[in-house]
């Protein structure tokens, strides 16, 4: 069995991507808001603050910071995760059981990385606002309206006209360094 290997950080900073198992589908954004009470719930019962986010038809990323004396990311996302599944299957979307009884609407794990400076922040923090634009979904970033790339504008950390096709494309040097 594979193991996979988590970097706990108390008080950290993660940049997270989080998809359903069916890539096809648009139930984040069609349940926008079941998904937007499942966050605010969840920080009620345990704080952390987003970042930035943005939620895409099929998967989402968000960067994530935790309180000072909490590493425990994965129990947020399981928990948001169950909130929103139950959300949905309680207003009679098909979701399917997998062979062990667990509701198959979310890909089983996540792909999580540790902020590393101030720059692999900002690099992060590009990469979610322009994502919508690098999935073809709009041509600027200010034409999606699930994302925080709307927050940063409006306190003056972003022009509204960044993030557009003459911003980079889909050559932008955003998040991971890209493998050559």
């Amino acid at each position: 069995m594979v193991r996979y290997r988590r970097n706990f950080v108390s008080g950290g900073t993660f940049f997270f991507t989080v998809a359903l198992a069916d890539r096809h589908s648009s139930t984040l954004v069609d349940r926008i808001e079941a998904l937007r009470d499942a966050f605010r719930q969840k920080r009620r019962e345990r704080s952390f603050a987003i970042d930035a986010v943005v939620v895409l038809p099929e998967h989402l990323h968000m960067m994530m910071t935790l309180p000072e004396d909490d590493a425990d990311f994965s129990g947020r996302w399981r928990r948001i995760k169950s909130l929103f599944t139950h959300d949905v299957v309680r207003h009679s979307l098909m979701v399917t059981r997998n062979p062990r009884g667990e509701y198959s609407l979310w890909q089983r794990r996540f792909w999580a990385h540790t902020v590393r400076d101030e720059t692999d922040f900002a690099r992060h923090v590009d990469y979610i606002h322009y994502n919508p634009v690098k999935h073809g979904l709009v041509s600027c970033a200010r034409g999606w309206p699930h994302s925080s790339f709307h927050q940063y504008v409006r306190k003056g950390v972003l022009p509204s006209d960044w993030g557009g096709v003459a911003d980079g494309g889909g050559d932008a040097d955003f998040g991971e360094p890209m493998q050559s």
